[in-house]
């Protein structure tokens, strides 16, 4: 399983979302990072992804998006073979 990284904050409904997909998937850890208490985490976001939005979502290297394209993704049928590392 390919590891996953989800740039959030403590109160986005979006975040929760996306996690609760993800771990319906499978997934059973989330590396999490916090642009609500790192401005610094804030700033490596929007310039790794071009994005200010949260969640902001990688498997691997792999820039998912957010929580709709996420579901999106899901929805094509390409969220678990990009999780397995086929994709």
């Amino acid at each position: 399983m390919q590891v996953v990284t989800m740039y959030t904050t403590a109160v986005c409904p979006y975040c929760i979302r996306a996690k609760q997909i993800l771990k319906s998937k499978g997934v059973e850890s989330i590396q999490e990072i916090r642009i609500d208490t790192d401005p610094a985490a804030r700033s490596a976001m929007m310039e790794r992804t071009g994005r200010r939005t949260v969640p902001q979502i990688f498997v691997g290297d792999t820039h998912v998006g957010g929580c709709d394209d996420l579901m999106a993704l899901d929805g094509r049928g390409g969220l678990v073979p990009l999780l397995e590392g086929a994709a």
